[in-house]
């Protein structure tokens, strides 16, 4: 799955470790979700398109 995270992140001037603590993972994940090497779960999904206040489809794309 492709996603628009990074750019999202940086439009909103978040780090990645600002985002990592708002949907409680560490931020090695959020590299690994902004790199294309990991796929979150729908929860965490929803979680981080909830705080950067965005749809699923928005941030997440096949």
């Amino acid at each position: 799955m492709r996603n628009k995270l990074k750019q999202l992140r940086k439009e909103k001037g978040l780090r990645q470790e600002d985002l990592a603590d708002a949907v409680d993972v560490p931020r090695q994940t959020i590299i690994a979700i902004e790199n294309g090497r990991f796929n979150p779960s729908l929860e965490l999904a929803l979680k981080i398109c909830r705080f950067l206040g965005k749809a699923v489809e928005e941030v997440f794309f096949l």
